[in-house]
């Protein structure tokens, strides 16, 4: 009778597991998780690709919010995930290379866990202070803070934040010591500057800059090589002598390991018209990001450098978060 029943359902069990296999993509509605809260950086791009994708490949992308540590809660959930392309996440630096460095006992691993699908777009942050503070330029600024080591404050978006090993990598390069304020989130952080509780530290580009055009702010140069077009007359750290520095958030979307390639590649395909559409890019141009559309290898290769980048800083500034 085993034998009889092995005989009738094996042949429907290959013909499903067949047609499963080519089952056009996708089969059913796609999680889009952004490892963010509401109104966070991998939220609004989330919520800006979910609409391509559900119009390109007609099934509905919905994206679902999980913050919490930084991006780990999120990025535990999907690396977990079934490897089908029906969950996705959309994280940044935070969820791979940052928690990475900080927390060698994560229970993933930001590469060997993910089908990496491709890079979207590169967040630099801009070093705001306070109008208070004596300081007109950067050059300013460092001569201030080593004549008052250690008392001159910077905040950030909490513990292991980018914004709080930006400056920590910043003052080890410029040999000032400056006082760590840590805040629950980057918004947090600017209203805290704003009240002058802290005199600097380093921001996204949508949350300072009307603050700067307003005077409210004191903008002394951007964290990357370029000049960020939705604020042209800050400068770059590199311009103002501080030759190399470039540190920003790599935005960009994930799979589980073991994700199809042909899925992959669909998604990659997908992704890179979607940041093709001008109104796309004059939306992230808006939010001060700058588009990457260099593909899957471009994107493994950034991780990769990223992750021996805050490893290797972390280890030199002997960062400890609690």
């Amino acid at each position: 009778m085993r034998w009889i029943l092995a005989t009738l359902i094996l042949p429907f069990a290959l013909h499903s597991t067949a047609l499963a296999q080519t089952e056009p993509y996708p089969n059913r509605p796609v999680r889009l998780v952004a490892a963010a809260g509401p109104g966070g950086n991998p939220d609004v791009m989330a919520r800006l690709l979910a609409e391509k994708f559900t119009n390109a490949l007609g099934k509905a992308f919905v994206v679902e919010n999980i913050p919490g540590a930084g991006g780990v809660v999120a990025a535990n959930m999907v690396a977990k995930a079934a490897p089908d392309g029906h969950v996705l996440m959309l994280g940044d630096s935070g969820a791979l290379a940052i928690n990475a460095a900080l927390n060698p006992n994560l229970s993933y691993h930001p590469v060997n866990d993910f089908a990496p699908i491709t890079a979207l777009a590169t967040l630099p942050t801009i070093m705001v202070a306070h109008p208070s503070v004596p300081a007109n330029t950067l050059a300013e600024f460092i001569a201030l803070a080593k004549k008052e080591p250690g008392k001159m404050t910077y905040g950030s978006a909490g513990p292991g934040s980018i914004h709080h090993l930006t400056m920590a990598i910043f003052a080890d390069r410029a040999g000032i010591d400056l006082l760590h304020v840590p805040y629950r989130g980057g918004s947090a952080m600017v209203n805290g500057l704003l009240a002058g509780e802290i005199q600097a530290g380093w921001s996204g580009i949508p949350n300072v800059m009307e603050l700067i055009a307003a005077g409210r702010l004191r903008g002394y140069c951007i964290s990357i090589p370029q000049r960020s077009p939705s604020v042209p007359q800050i400068p770059t750290c590199d311009e103002l002598g501080h030759k190399g520095f470039d540190i920003a958030t790599m935005m960009g979307l994930q799979a589980p390991a073991g994700a199809p390639q042909a899925v992959v590649a669909r998604l990659q395909a997908e992704a890179a018209k979607a940041m093709r559409d001008p109104a796309m890019a004059a939306r992230m141009n808006q939010l001060g990001m700058v588009m990457q559309e260099k593909g899957t290898a471009h994107y493994v290769q950034f991780m990769k450098d990223d992750m021996e980048r805050y490893a290797a800083a972390v280890r030199k500034l002997n960062l400890q978060i609690k």
